[in-house]
């Protein structure tokens, strides 16, 4: 059995720099986080381990400090929080503050304001929540719902397939073609690299294993990705979650990770399967 890693895995640069700060602010004074950090459970676990609390629910928070996790916040949330008397600590991506700007100079130029993204995820309730008309849409009969606006400000929640938000504007303007589209590619780079380091394993793998959480939309996003070319994909949170059987002596794994995944957790599922992989090659 050989295994083959992806050429971009794993944790990126803002979720890296998020955990960091949470870490040393934790190590200072109570906190907050406003959230999940990010949509791994081995993170989650290592944050309340060192005793930082997790808040969905402003009114339940109990620390002066609070942090607002790696997928941003609306300038609403903040102010709110402020108010509240909360010394605000963001952890914000910088990626996702490059979306937040794009959409705000496409509202204030008089651009109908859309989000290509999950209804519902937090970083598309913050990067929407100022604004008191926006569309979010992720496929096209998301557009074919939506009424007929003279100009469209489109921009994309980070960690969307850039395949897809292409697609959907392309889509978005022949749906409305005497409209003005203006997008802004927000799509993270990070995000990029990884879809395209997926597709290329998928092109040489008979089957693949994602490393990372269940919530995580990226990961998700990874997982479809691989589909298309190699319908053998298991996503999985940990090395327990590896079950031998789905596994043949012939096989090409493949091994891609989510941007929230732990180095550590994507190293201890490359030695499970290391280890699986030398116990169906070993003599019976």
């Amino acid at each position: 059995m050989k295994i083959i890693r992806a050429a971009a895995l794993g944790m990126c640069f803002g979720v890296r720099d998020a955990l960091a700060l949470a870490r040393a602010e934790g190590s200072n004074r109570p906190l907050t986080i406003l959230g999940q950090l990010a949509h791994n459970p081995a993170i989650l676990a290592d944050l309340e381990r060192s005793g930082i609390q997790m808040e969905s629910d402003l009114a339940r928070v109990q620390t002066t400090a609070v942090m607002i996790t790696a997928h941003g916040a609306s300038n609403r949330r903040i102010t709110q929080l402020r108010q509240l008397g909360h010394h605000v600590i963001e952890a914000t991506c910088p990626l996702v503050h490059v979306a937040h700007r794009a959409l705000a100079l496409l509202a204030e130029a008089g651009h109908h304001p859309l989000v290509i993204g999950q209804r519902g995820h937090v970083e598309v309730i913050g990067l929407t929540e100022d604004y008191s008309q926006c569309d979010i849409i992720l496929s096209e009969s998301d557009i074919d719902q939506l009424s007929p606006r003279p100009s469209w400000g489109v921009v994309a929640q980070t960690t969307q397939p850039a395949r897809r938000v292409r697609a959907l504007v392309q889509y978005l303007q022949q749906r409305f073609p005497s409209a003005s589209i203006h997008f802004r590619d927000t799509v993270c780079q990070p995000t990029k690299l990884r879809q395209e380091a997926a597709d290329s394993l998928a092109s040489q793998c008979s089957i693949v294993i994602v490393v990372g959480g269940r919530q995580s939309n990226n990961t998700r996003e990874l997982a479809e990705t691989i589909r298309k070319s190699c319908p053998k994909v298991y996503q999985i949170e940990g090395p327990d979650q590896l079950l031998e059987h789905w596994f043949s002596p012939l096989d090409t794994v493949g091994l891609t990770a989510g941007t929230s995944t732990p180095d550590e957790l994507v190293l201890a599922v490359e030695g499970r399967l290391t280890v699986i992989g030398n116990r169906l090659l070993a003599p019976a």
